[in-house]
């Protein structure tokens, strides 16, 4: 498995190279940006010290949508809630969540919005889950490179197999096959996907683990099957 650090439009060099720096330490490499250049700043290089390879090495991308294409999982960061009937989760879940997911998913990415304004909501519909830092006060808050940090150090202590296997190519495929498979049978029964609805039950179906995910997709292969007996009959 490995993990995705995005910053989506950071408007601070100095908070790239803080969190390319954060990145590098907790043992991770790979920093993904969305909609800004500031990593080539001296700046942010100044402040990355010994980790200048992780702001060469960082990819860039013109939108969330495009920077997340290639996720197994994808989990928004957020200071405050803003979205109605959605769960916002705090930080010390994460790891158990992913450990959960075991083989089903390979790439992951952590997203973290814009210094002043966050992720939009429409960038926040792209993550299929939403956590957040729970703080004692609500002011000061924590900056981008403090975020990342943290998130950083929680996600340090997985213990997981960093080699990939085929069984967690198969886990992926399934995966990918339930959340297909979801979205026909969403809409064959009528929900739209601009409803509050739809985005809930796509929401908790990306919590599953990898033991309820073969459980459901056994589920919807046999109404799957039922359909097409109907259909033939």
């Amino acid at each position: 498995m490995k993990i995705h650090f995005i910053l989506v439009e950071p408007a601070v060099p100095e908070n790239i190279g803080a969190a390319a720096r954060a990145i590098k330490t907790m043992g991770f490499s790979s920093l993904r940006l969305v909609n800004t250049k500031d990593h080539l700043d001296e700046k942010a290089g100044w402040v990355a010290h010994a980790s200048r390879e992780i702001l060469e090495k960082a990819e860039t991308f013109s939108s969330l949508k495009e920077a997340v294409k290639d996720m197994d999982w994808i989990i928004g960061t957020s200071a405050k809630k803003r979205r109605v009937n959605e769960d916002f989760y705090p930080i010390n879940k994460i790891n158990a969540f992913i450990e959960a997911k075991a083989n089903s998913i390979h790439n992951v990415a952590i997203v973290f919005g814009r210094e002043e304004s966050g992720l939009t909501n429409e960038e926040l519909k792209l993550c299929d889950i939403v956590t957040t830092i729970p703080m004692k006060t609500t002011y000061p808050s924590l900056n981008l490179a403090q975020s990342v940090m943290i998130y950083a150090y929680t996600l340090s202590m997985l213990n997981y197999d960093k080699k990939e296997t085929l069984d967690q190519k198969a886990g992926q495929a399934e995966l990918i096959l339930l959340k297909n498979k979801t979205k026909n049978f969403l809409a064959t029964i009528g929900f739209k996907e601009d409803s509050a609805i739809y985005n809930r039950i796509m929401e908790r179906l990306m919590l599953l683990g990898e033991t309820d995910i073969h459980l459901l997709l056994s589920i919807e292969n046999k109404i799957y099957k039922k359909f097409q007996e109907n259909l033939d009959n």
